[in-house]
């Protein structure tokens, strides 16, 4: 790819100001447009060192309304981002709807440091484009001589010279193979949904043309594309959007035995010794900077915040949060719906507790209808590469599902009615939701086999018995620390 671009190419456009000046006010137009309807739009730029990213980053946000929009300058990571999942501080950073955010760097320098492959940047990018996000990415290329001339002048000038590393002018040496590199992650990466654009950096007219068009083009497009879809709107699923896949008539649930049960004395001895271990687990987790993601969810009544209090009464308040996850904000319904939960994974050597989760996007959106049948079905994929990234990160990721039968629900509805100090547990949309039992049934079936990996398995907990989930559930946890630690 970049070995054959012809990098000779100049701006020499006698009315250059004016055909800027035409861009800028029609890109101005599209943004406003594409804020209308609701288009997140992404612009990235890599490129050799000294290609110009600053300064046609610089020229291109003329044409943008600066309320909407914002740079970012990712290439150093901060202490904050090292203690997170690599993804994390691009996904924390993308736009909400309606809003534009530029990109000086992005996770493309995550290949070359090793910690993410070509799939995971393709995954990455996927999710969004499906989302609806308009990704722009453009490469600036400039030769070997341009580019040492370039250094030579940022060196001889007092106010640029600090921008100047090492490994600048070692780029430029070994040139040739960064090419060679760079060509080969731009093929890989150049698709369908999100392609490149390698901009002819040699001269700055003709590279400011080349980008403030693309911008033009690329805005035009997906705002057309908005439209069309908006027209032709796909239908929302809903509670007959059941899985057809042969391999989950059977049922994942429909096997688990829900009779076992343990007496008070077993609780006691059983609590106290797990829970001592987990206090201890949780200092030595700390002091090793590994982090740990514990995600409950179950039936309404499992006893999710029953086995969330018995871990948490065991561990220091300032290791661990607890997340209870409710309908999204209209701040979180303007991002990507993995957004709010990104923004809530624990940094090293902390503990994320959610009660409930990410999987809401395959139970009751799909149940419900909020999600359409091709955005809940696609977000099995998309979870998984999530939890693949806090993995290999290093992070501990569990999975719960608290399991109780539509008798023992009932019991503990009538139960939350009766008690006045309880009664705030139990709602109108719990009864309804036991009237859509067997569907909901279906859809955590399907999630489970879809989603329990070995680097984030699902744990199905016999919850019928309160006693006995949350020794599993301790159990559980100790023992997954006790092995991570090792």
């Amino acid at each position: 790819m970049l070995e054959k671009i012809n990098l000779k190419k100049k701006g020499d456009w006698p009315d250059f100001g004016e055909r800027t000046k035409k861009l800028e006010v029609k890109i101005g137009e599209l943004q406003r447009e594409a804020k209308e309807l609701g288009i997140p739009v992404m612009i990235i730029f890599e490129g050799y060192e000294a290609s110009g990213k600053g300064t046609m980053i610089n020229r291109m946000i003329r044409a943008f309304d600066p309320r909407g929009f914002q740079v970012f300058t990712t290439e150093k990571e901060s202490e904050e981002d090292r203690m997170h999942p690599y993804l994390w501080r691009f996904f924390t950073k993308t736009p909400a709807k309606g809003r534009i955010h530029v990109f000086d760097k992005s996770w493309y320098q995550g290949y070359f440091s090793g910690k993410l492959s070509t799939e995971d940047i393709k995954q990455f990018e996927k999710q969004f484009t499906d989302d609806g996000n308009l990704i722009i990415k453009f490469f600036l290329a400039i030769t070997k001589k341009e580019q040492k001339n370039r250094l030579v002048a940022l060196m001889k000038r007092k106010s640029t010279k600090w921008r100047v590393k090492k490994s600048d002018w070692l780029q430029n040496k070994n040139y040739e193979k960064q090419v060679a590199a760079y060509d080969k992650l731009l093929i890989k990466t150049d698709t369908e949904n999100c392609p490149w654009t390698v901009v002819e950096a040699m001269d700055r007219k003709y590279a400011t043309m080349k980008i403030l068009t693309t911008v033009a083009k690329s805005l035009e497009e997906a705002i057309n594309q908005a439209k069309n879809k908006a027209s032709n709107k796909s239908k929302k699923s809903g509670s007959k959007s059941a899985s057809n896949h042969e391999e989950f008539k059977n049922g994942v649930l429909a096997g688990i035995d829900l009779s076992k049960s343990l007496t008070d004395e077993e609780y006691r001895k059983k609590k106290k010794e797990l829970q001592k271990k987990l206090a201890v687990l949780h200092n030595k987790m700390y002091l090793k900077r590994v982090p740990v993601v514990l995600a409950f969810e179950g039936w309404d009544a499992g006893g999710k915040g029953g086995a969330i209090k018995r871990i948490t009464q065991a561990i220091d308040p300032r290791g661990y949060e607890v997340v209870p996850t409710a309908s999204p904000n209209d701040i979180e319904k303007a991002h990507h719906y993995l957004w709010r939960f990104w923004e809530k994974f624990p940094k090293d050597g902390h503990m994320a507790i959610f009660d409930r989760t990410w999987y809401g996007r395959v139970m009751v959106e799909r149940i419900e209808g909020f999600a359409t049948e091709d955005e809940w079905k696609r977000a099995y994929a998309e979870i998984n590469q999530m939890e693949s990234q806090l993995s290999a990160n290093g992070t501990v990721v569990l999975k719960f599902w608290m399991h109780i039968d539509k008798d023992e629900q009932a019991a503990r509805f009538k139960s939350r009615q009766e008690i006045p100090e309880k009664q705030w547990k139990i709602t109108d949309e719990d009864w309804r939701n036991r009237e859509k039992w067997d569907e909901y049934e279906k859809a955590v079936d399907e999630m489970i086999v879809r989603t329990s990996t070995a680097n984030a398995p699902w744990h199905v907990i016999e919850a019928n018995d309160k006693k006995y989930a949350r020794i599993k559930v301790l159990e559980i946890v100790v023992d997954a620390l006790e092995k991570a630690l090792k």
